[in-house]
């Protein structure tokens, strides 16, 4: 299979002198984001070689501890759709959002 296309995306972290983000921007070519700032990113990579997967996980020193509850909430949640669409096991996916409902009410994040 030739690649036809390519498509860019690209994270730009401001650091302080300790190398702590300050400031997260981020663009994307084919979603015509350009530049957009954020708080916090994670990234997942599968390393097929060492089969094994491979994080980055990056937030601002001035990420509200709320917003991080319901950054991570929401992650959990995209995970569970996402194994559901890769896997069709909706056995398991339905069993992670069960977890995600747990973790919303444990952590008494509004719906």
């Amino acid at each position: 299979m030739a690649i036809k296309h390519t498509s860019k995306i690209e994270f730009i972290v401001g650091l302080d002198e300790n190398k702590v983000p300050e400031a997260i921007n981020w663009s994307a070519q084919d979603g015509s984001i350009d530049n957009k700032e954020s708080k916090a990113i994670m990234i997942s990579v599968w390393d097929n070689q060492d089969q094994e997967t491979l994080r980055m996980d990056l937030w601002t020193k001035d990420m509200p501890l709320d917003d991080m509850k319901q950054f991570y909430h929401q992650t959990l949640v995209s995970m569970a759709s996402s194994f559901r669409r890769a896997t069709n096991d909706d056995k398991m996916s339905d069993t992670m959002l069960d977890f995600c409902d747990y973790f919303a009410e444990k952590l008494e994040l509004k719906k």
